[in-house]
């Protein structure tokens, strides 16, 4: 049953790509302007910039600082949003600053986050690593909040400590959830990367759509928006590997 959902998953991607790309082929005949290249324009361009290496340089440097973000954001927020969830004291301290700063786009923070960190890389792996933060923290409390006191007790009436609490009921319990929050936070952060990347850098893919698009190579500004989507891409199914092997007990219920 595993194998045939990836089948069927995997076609239903192929099935997708070839309706956009079918899409994007009509679209661009129709509107018959430069700056809407067809796909085999943009595909040439990509293993163009490929061939001459400026595509990997640009992807690392993008996956480098969202690497760093999730390093910094995922891994803070997680705890202390379970620890929240747990804790009615620090969720009510929490939850005035969750709810006043969650709804606000965060690239609004970008100039100020600049003012304190500079124009370098840090302050844009701050604003990543603030999105991917943000989201999670949330994703974490409502999780570990949600998990049945009776199966705490449980594990207490053994002998349990907090911490064997934590690791045995709470963690798993939340993994999945974590998951989820990981995977829309990394969502968010790719579409910040852009504006970022498009301050004070030299480097990052963000920099080569917006560097495409001043020198009025359409077609190679559209292969990078595709090596972004891509990124994206990727980073959603490295997501989906790790929940299929830290969270194995998902596939007997179908979720994956």
């Amino acid at each position: 049953m595993q194998i045939k959902r990836n089948f069927f998953r995997g076609q239903s991607l192929v099935v997708t790509i070839v309706v956009l790309l079918l899409l994007w082929r009509v679209a661009a005949a129709a509107v018959n302007k430069a700056f809407l290249p067809p796909p085999i324009a943009a595909g040439r361009a990509f293993l163009r910039l490929a061939e001459n290496g400026s595509l990997w340089r640009h992807t690392s440097a993008s996956l480098l600082r969202l690497f760093w973000a999730i390093t910094a954001g995922f891994f803070p927020a997680a705890v202390l949003g379970l620890t929240a969830g747990r804790s009615p004291r620090l969720n009510a301290l929490l939850s005035p600053l969750i709810y006043l700063i969650h709804p606000l786009p965060k690239a609004a923070f970008l100039p100020i986050i600049m003012l304190f960190l500079g124009l370098g890389d840090a302050s844009k792996v701050f604003l990543l690593g603030f999105t991917i933060f943000s989201q999670v923290l949330i994703a974490a409390r409502d999780a570990s909040a949600r998990v049945p006191e009776t199966s705490v007790l449980a594990v207490r009436s053994m002998g349990a400590g907090p911490f064997a609490v934590f690791r045995h009921v709470i963690l798993p319990s939340a993994l999945p959830d974590l998951c989820t929050g990981l995977r829309v936070s990394l969502g968010t952060a790719t579409a910040v990367l852009f504006l970022a990347e498009t301050f004070a850098t030299d480097a990052g893919l963000g920099y080569l759509i917006v560097d495409a698009w001043t020198r009025v190579a359409y077609p190679e500004m559209f292969a990078a928006i595709l090596s972004l989507s891509l990124l994206g891409l990727l980073l959603f199914g490295a997501v989906d590997v790790l929940e299929r092997i830290i969270c194995p007990w998902r596939k007997k219920g179908g979720a994956l």
